[in-house]
């Protein structure tokens, strides 16, 4: 047996977002077992520019055997496919095989609210995810299996607006902490009619606006899930 075989796995696992890229390393468990570091993303954030800060964060944090990503957008095979909230160059962008030849380590790469939902889910029924940030996520999952792209941050909500448009953070600088709290309301109501889940999770950098009473089956998760749930990606089979 070689010390490949016997070395625990570790995974670096990446959270891309629209003002910040995080970083930390997991075990097979997926516990952290170094310190979360952030840099800033930078402007314009440009798939080299987001690499170069990646193969920064990666150097700080040590030794690693594979690579998680979070991105902010759709994700096929590896692919970014919509980067709303980054730069028309990441349309079609191969981040997974650039990321991995930057680093020499295998990459996988879904969506950063469905790696959040890996990180906060039971595993149990039917579990939405919404990360409310710079723009507005969703993931849904259904006995602790992922439902593929769903995407629901640019269907119609209301007022021929989208749920980005309404609840993402130009709406919250624009509209107020008040109304920004009434559009989440409706959302929430809205989505469990959709989809009647057994449990919401939400998080996010805006989470910590939300000052409404939520329901009981409404459950708020912390960032670092968006991190922690990159271990997923070596084990369950719907993640891309």
């Amino acid at each position: 047996m070689t010390d490949a075989e016997t070395q625990p796995l570790q995974v670096l696992s990446v959270d891309i977002g629209g003002s910040g890229i995080k970083a930390m390393v997991l075990n097979e468990t997926g516990k952290p077992i170094t310190e979360r570091n952030r840099i800033k993303t930078p402007h314009p954030p440009t798939p080299d520019a987001v690499l170069d800060v990646i193969a920064q964060l990666a150097t700080e944090q040590g030794a690693f055997e594979q690579v998680s990503v979070g991105f902010p957008g759709v994700v096929q095979h590896g692919v970014t496919k919509t980067a709303v909230n980054l730069t028309a160059e990441w349309l079609g962008f191969d981040l997974a095989t650039a990321l991995s030849k930057r680093l020499g380590k295998p990459v996988r790469v879904a969506n950063d609210a469905d790696i959040q939902g890996y990180g906060a889910i039971s595993g149990k029924g039917v579990e939405l995810v919404l990360t409310l940030g710079t723009g507005f996520g969703s993931a849904l999952f259904v006995n602790g299996h992922l439902v593929p792209n769903l995407e629901m941050a640019h269907h119609p909500f209301q007022k021929q607006k989208t749920y980005e448009q309404q609840l993402g953070r130009k709406a919250l600088k624009k509209k107020g902490n008040k109304t920004w709290n009434r559009n989440l309301a409706k959302a929430i109501a809205n989505l469990e009619r959709l989809f009647s889940y057994d449990q919401l999770y939400i998080g996010g950098g805006e989470a910590k606006r939300i000052n409404i009473d939520l329901p009981p089956n409404v459950t708020m998760v912390s960032n670092e899930a968006g991190i922690l749930g990159g271990i997923a990606l070596w084990g369950d089979s719907g993640a891309d």
